[in-house]
């Protein structure tokens, strides 16, 4: 392999992707990037840093020093046979891994780590980053070779996920292993992202030390509103100011900077004038500070300077390990009486509960919180990100998930920066505790502008797949999203959808059986009391509800008589909500969230503990928490599945023929009929032959080629979209035919030359059905399905799935159509093939997800019958990859050099 050069002798330079942002085991933040040969001078200084045991494990000799030509050689690659990535952590080398390429396919790697940053899991990191680079450059095996004794680099490749091969000769181990990424590879991948991910959000919540900075003796100033949250909630760490221009705040040593505080400190409060941030963050990188919460505006809200600062102070917060909160945001609250600490600018101190909470709105976050105090809900923790120009409600998912105190998520989205990061963790964590989100924008996909995402082109009907697939209880509102985490939190999850309402108000119990139907529920008991019904009776009939095998959750509605406090029916459902195994979810007095009359105590504090009745001012209200928390269960009780099998394909071929088309284009290709019939053959997916003609004699010629029994269409969609005009004759068996074919068709169309006709053998009848798929910038690869018509179109009658696909995820894409009775034998038509669709729609969702150069596919008309399903018509779309999907094989944080929305 020779070194690639431009015309003027220069070494072409690497890929862009290959710089990214990582995090470290321990929670802090690195950096990775190719080497330069402006490096020289870093990589002596590294070098001198290492010990010499290092050093010999590297080079099997000692090599006290690197000569010049040593320098200039480790310093000096070509990006291609000759790769080497460093780790950048506070402007110094901490390590460097490289691979050399020895033969076809094969390349030599190896790495050096600087011993004080041993043990953060940096070998592991580059050796993902170098496999993927690998990968890029045609690599499938990389080789090291490894003395006996340096277990710390032996486990290091073992422990990479990879099957590896190993030999003794010469008194050194040769290590082999090939770097396609297998299922355990990405599994070992994932499992350290959620290490480190969950590492460096715990300390956010349980800080020893706290320092605000910008701490201020004025009253009415955020920077001491911040000092008096902090301190009123009894924080069980130490609480330090920084004012150069005070002595003292609240009582307190005011320090000038961070770096003066004697102690250590784990986190810093910003709360300074925007231009004035990055020198706090210098100051707390020189102190060792591990995460930043900046509640400082003027950044990315404001418009392209504040866009500018906004990356400078990610990349620079980055740069020296810290983690960052904000900027832009409300702040940090923990309930935890071993911690309580307020780092926010909201006065109220939310009782404990069992709810985490994540909002991207700091105007919202206050409201949100004194609406959780009302309704009596409680939570375990609370981030308001602001802008979340860094961490983000992916990195809260990975710290939720194994929080003891957290059993119920609630997130407020603006944005999604990482949708399929997003949707995979939250999958996950969905098997153990639920999430409930709010994600505005629903409609216009818009995105504020401070948040550093792209926009997605995805419709809104493929977001919701994805929240879907997830797991994720998508609710419309804020109220609706406090409404199911309160019956989520305090009532166990109900079996299916049968339900009983037992109530003392006719009218109400109506309103609830109505409510029930119109969102999915069954009623198979509705018990009216009466409006003299006694406390005992309500007893009874909810005893006779829960008891009885039939129902799976009960509906329990309470109006009082004049002067009547209700206590008695209260103690009631409260002493049976908490015996009950079934959800019991209230309308009591009209009142919302858990009132005091209907809260069971809690032994760890909550102000309402397991078994807590909630109530609704609404009887629909209820029924509809009801509902999301029963489609929550359906889905939690599903079997994962397996992953849906294509059967016999060829990505390796496919890959080379797609890279074969765009080696030299720039823009996007459309592929015509025989590229586009070889791709999808990789794939297993046939595509009716079909012979363009422009003339009578030739459709009458292609006619007889096929052997007759054809059919005559228009392809071009500007005609065979129009319902208003005719654009296929079928079962053409002569030149007669032909003729009167060619002559009624020309007819309907303004202009032959452009209708693109086709002469395609008849096809089996069937059931008109169109698969699709295309690359969402943000989403990476989407696949619809529906049934084909104008009809179907102008309904929007698509189902949407995020690949890779479960084999559930493709039977639920056919039968959640509304049109899907069509397959299924609609009034005595014969059911078609379902086996076959589900293969065509498998086939397209791996071609997808294999090939993010396939900007958008489309099986624009097949055709399902009885006995399989006939492709007819596709495009396909491709284009040059210009960035790597956003949740690729490498684990990396999120680019903040990104342009951000106008």
């Amino acid at each position: 392999m020779t070194d690639p050069a431009t015309p003027t002798g220069e070494i072409e330079a690497p890929p862009s992707h290959w710089e990214a942002d990582v995090l470290l085991r321990d929670g802090r933040t690195a950096h990775i990037r190719p080497i330069s040969a402006d490096d020289e001078a870093l990589m002596v200084e590294f070098y001198s840093r290492v010990s010499d045991e290092s050093k010999y494990y590297r080079f099997f000799s000692p090599m006290p020093k690197l000569s010049e030509r040593d320098v200039r050689r480790f310093t000096h690659v070509d990006h291609h046979a000759r790769v080497a990535l460093v780790m950048i952590l506070g402007g110094q080398m901490i390590a460097v891994g490289r691979f050399d390429v020895v033969g076809p396919q094969e390349a030599e790697v190896a790495f050096l780590v600087e011993d004080q940053h041993q043990g953060r899991g940096i070998a592991q990191l580059l050796l993902e980053h170098l496999a993927q680079a690998g990968r890029e450059r045609g690599v499938e095996r990389f080789t090291a070779e490894v003395l006996p004794d340096n277990q710390r680099m032996i486990q290091t490749f073992r422990d990479a996920g990879y099957r590896v091969a190993s030999g003794y000769a010469d008194g050194v181990i040769t290590l082999e292993f090939p770097i396609d990424p297998t299922d355990t590879a990405i599994g070992v991948m994932h499992n350290r992202e959620h290490v480190a991910e969950s590492a460096s959000i715990h300390r956010f919540f349980h800080p020893d030390s706290v320092a605000i900075v910008g701490a201020s003796r004025r009253q009415d100033t955020i920077g001491q509103l911040l000092v008096r949250n902090l301190v009123n909630s009894d924080f069980a760490g130490r609480v330090y100011v920084v004012n150069p221009s005070a002595s003292a705040v609240s009582g307190m040593p005011a320090y000038k900077s961070v770096n003066e505080i004697p102690d250590d400190v784990d986190v810093a409060i910003v709360a300074v004038p925007a231009d004035a941030v990055t020198d706090v963050v210098l100051d707390c990188a020189a102190k060792g500070v591990h995460g930043l919460i900046v509640i400082s505006s003027g950044f990315a809200e404001t418009g392209e300077e504040g866009r500018r600062r906004q990356r400078h102070l990610v990349g620079l917060s980055r740069s020296y390990g810290l983690r960052l909160i904000g900027p832009n945001c409300l702040g940090v609250i923990n309930t935890d009486p071993t911690v309580s600490v307020n780092a926010s600018l909201s006065s109220v101190m939310p009782a404990r509960g069992r709810a985490g909470f994540f909002c991207q709105s700091g105007a919202l976050g206050s409201a949100i919180l004194e609406k959780v105090k009302n309704r009596g809900l409680g939570i375990s923790t609370f981030v308001s990100a602001g802008n979340r120009a860094d961490v983000s409600g992916n990195d809260l998912l990975q710290y939720w998930e194994e929080d003891d105190a957290t059993e119920v998520v609630m997130m407020y989205l603006e944005s999604i920066g990482n949708p399929r990061k997003f949707s995979r963790i939250a999958r996950r964590v969905s098997l153990r505790k639920p999430i409930v989100a709010v994600r505005s924008g629903r409609t216009t996909q818009g995105v504020p502008m401070g948040h550093t995402v792209r926009q997605i082109s995805a419709p809104q009907a493929a977001v919701d797949a994805m929240f879907r697939q997830a797991g994720i209880i998508q609710v419309d509102t804020l109220e609706d999203m406090f409404d199911v985490a309160q019956l989520l939190a305090h009532q166990p999850l109900p079996r299916g959808r049968r339900v009983a309402i037992v109530g003392n108000s006719d009218a109400l119990g109506l309103l609830a059986s109505d409510a029930a139907a119109a969102v999915g529920l069954v009623v198979n008991r509705s018990v009216a009391l009466g409006a003299d019904a006694t406390a005992e009776d309500f007893e009874d009939a909810l005893d006779d509800a829960i008891d009885d095998p039939d129902i799976d959750g009960v509906v329990a509605v309470y109006i009082p008589p004049l002067n009547v406090t209700g206590e008695e029916v209260a103690n009631v459902l409260a002493a049976v909500g908490e015996q009950s195994d079934k959800p019991l979810v209230s309308s009591f007095l009209g009142a919302e969230g858990v009132p005091e009359l209907l809260r069971v105590p809690d032994v760890a504090g909550s102000t309402a503990g397991r078994g807590s009745v909630p109530s609704y001012p609404a009887v629909e209200a209820a029924v509809r928490a009801l509902a999301k928390v029963v489609e929550y269960a359906v889905w939690l009780r599903t079997p994962d599945g397996a992953p849906a099998d294509p059967g016999e394909i060829e990505p390796a071929q496919a890959r080379a023929f797609v890279q074969k088309v765009i080696a030299h284009e720039e823009e996007e290709v459309l592929l015509d009929r025989d590229r586009r019939t070889e791709l999808l053959a990789a794939y297993g997916i046939d595509l009716w032959p079909a012979i363009r003609v422009d003339t009578l004699k030739e459709a009458q010629a292609a006619a007889k080629d096929l052997g007759w029994d054809v059919v005559l269409k228009a392809t071009r969609e500007s005609v065979r979209e129009r319902p208003d005009r005719q654009h296929v004759w079928r079962n053409i068996d002569s030149v007669s035919e032909m003729k009167e074919a060619w002559g009624t068709l020309n007819g309907f169309v303004p202009d032959p030359a452009d209708a693109a006709f086709v002469v395609q053998k008849n096809a089996p009848p069937g059931v008109p059905i169109s698969i699709r798929s295309f690359e969402d910038p943000l989403f990476g690869p989407v696949v619809s399905f529906g049934i084909s018509g104008p009809i179907v179109e102008l309904l929007g009658d698509w189902s949407y799935r995020i690949p890779p696909l479960l084999d559930h995820d493709v039977a639920s894409m056919i039968r959640e159509v509304k049109s899907s009775p069509l397959l299924f034998g609609y009034r005595g038509a014969d059911p078609v093939d379902i086996g076959a669709i589900e293969s065509l729609i498998t086939k397209v969702a791996h071609l997808q997800n294999d090939l993010p150069e396939i900007r958008a596919l489309e099986l624009s008309l097949a055709l399902a019958g009885v006995h399989g399903a006939t492709v007819l018509t596709a495009s396909v779309r491709l284009a040059p990859v210009r960035d790597p999907r956003p949740d690729s094989l490498v684990r990396r944080l999120p680019d903040v050099t990104l342009t951000l929305p106008g």
